[in-house]
């Protein structure tokens, strides 16, 4: 596994809010095109990448919400 590619996922994630919406809507899209441009991730990790709950990247939009 390559954790310098999760890590670029991760940080792309928490600074760009058009990459956090677009991981929103269609998660396997979003995270393939980041490897195919170029960040090193494995199937398992573009996987779990793939599995994770929207929710984790847009914290604000949900708090907003329950208010």
């Amino acid at each position: 596994m390559s954790r310098a590619g999760v890590g670029r996922v991760i940080d792309r994630m928490l600074t760009e809010r058009h990459l956090r919406l677009r991981f929103a809507l269609n998660p396997m899209e979003t995270v393939v095109d980041l490897y195919l441009g170029g960040v090193d991730l494995s199937v398992d990790e573009i996987d779990l990448l793939c599995r994770t709950d929207a929710r984790v990247w847009l914290p604000g939009d949900s708090v907003r919400a329950r208010h």
